[in-house]
């Protein structure tokens, strides 16, 4: 079975869905790794590398599609490329799959299968192919750099002989995976760190990574979680959180907002009066901004002053940090794939390189995009309301 690695076509994208670790993992599982020139140049995987792990190279126009029995990717492949492809087929990758109808008419009318990530529930049998996961690692490590290197103080306490400097303040919405990772990184810089989250549940994680847990508002009903993603919180929930949120955010240095519900609009945490309400010299770095932002003003790739704060509208931070994210990413992919011809083996398929596909398969069930034909997540293919017409 032929597995095609393609070279990213999406602006900006400089992650790769195999690196040469994955395809010699995966070639030795009998499948035939063929690998887009350059592919992995920008995530600093050299071509020869893939060559030596057992991966045929051929050039990005020379891909062959129709011979395609998996695809891995980054972002979907050009519809051109789609079209190609065979019925049976598997695509695995970041879809983007909430609102894609026409992604989803397509693959259904090619009969391949389709894997959207995003969609994988957050089990404890998934855990090695949660790609959301693993990136929101990343962009919560990275976001605390912009801010550190956008902020006017240091983060660290320092004792000089001209004085003592006091560490920066950092607040962070959100104690999701990449509100975690921006705490524990943020407290390695030496920075005090206070943390807001609409579950009480998330004060153990906050507070065994050194972070200071803010109560979410107790006279309103708390949102909760649901398949290990938030739940979207309710109009009062949010009022009064923000309410709440003004007295922190008038005393913090940085703010990281992470707060995101799948599907759905980035809730608006921080109101232009709230965001007027810091101090001069701030910095916010908004990594919900590609699903309308956080704060006031963000916008998507850009950094922008207002009232003297700096807000950087973080989008697509795991690509600025491409070998790692892609060596996780990979790892991601190639788990999904084991996992598939391993239950292949288990019912005695007579391919040893076939996939089971099985749409009740506990893991598949959510994330299983398309198969034999049709779209098994239609609620979530069907266009929502445009993020442009969420009110600021």
């Amino acid at each position: 079975m032929h597995l095609l690695i393609p070279r990213e076509s999406a602006a900006g994208e400089r992650r790769v869905s195999a690196t040469p670790e994955t395809v010699r993992r995966l070639a030795a599982r009998g499948l035939k790794p063929v690998v887009a020139r350059g592919a992995g140049a920008a995530a600093g995987f050299p071509d020869h590398d893939y060559e030596a792990a057992g991966a045929a190279l051929v050039d990005p126009e020379a891909m062959p599609w129709e011979q395609a029995g998996v695809v891995l990717c980054v972002a979907p492949p050009a519809e051109e490329c789609l079209m190609r492809l065979a019925p049976g087929a598997l695509l695995a990758g970041l879809l983007a799959p909430h609102g894609a109808d026409r992604l989803a008419g397509l693959l259904c009318d090619r009969g391949v299968a389709a894997v959207a990530l995003e969609l994988l529930p957050r089990i404890s049998r998934a855990q090695a192919m949660d790609v959301l996961s693993s990136q929101a690692n990343i962009a919560g490590y990275k976001a605390v750099l912009l801010a550190a290197a956008a902020l006017d103080r240091y983060v660290p306490m320092l004792m000089t002989a001209a004085g003592t400097i006091q560490p920066a303040r950092v607040l962070i919405l959100g104690a999701g995976v990449a509100g975690l990772q921006a705490l524990a990184t943020a407290r390695r810089l030496g920075g005090v760190v206070y943390v807001s989250d609409v579950r009480p549940a998330a004060r153990e994680q906050v507070e065994s990574l050194g972070g200071r847990f803010l109560e979410p508002p107790a006279e309103v009903e708390r949102p909760a979680e649901a398949g290990g993603y938030a739940r979207e919180a309710s109009a009062a929930f949010l009022e009064a959180q923000r309410t709440q949120l003004a007295e922190q955010l008038a005393l913090a240095d940085m703010v990281i907002c992470t707060a995101q519900v799948p599907g759905r609009p980035a809730p608006r945490l921080i109101s232009r009066e709230m965001l007027e309400g810091m101090r001069p010299g701030a910095v916010v770095v908004d990594l919900a901004v590609a699903q309308g932002g956080n704060c006031f003003g963000s916008v998507p790739g850009h950094t922008v002053e207002h009232n003297g704060v700096t807000v950087i509208g973080a989008e697509a931070l795991p690509s600025s940090v491409p070998n790692h994210a892609s060596a996780l990413y990979a790892r991601n992919l190639a788990a999904l794939l084991e996992y598939l011809l391993d239950a292949a083996a288990e019912g005695q398929a007579a391919d040893a390189t076939s996939l089971a596909l099985d749409p009740a398969d506990p893991i598949l069930a959510g994330c299983l995009f398309t198969h034999a034909g049709r779209c098994l997540q239609q609620a979530v293919a069907t266009p929502a309301r445009a993020l442009a017409e969420v009110a600021s």
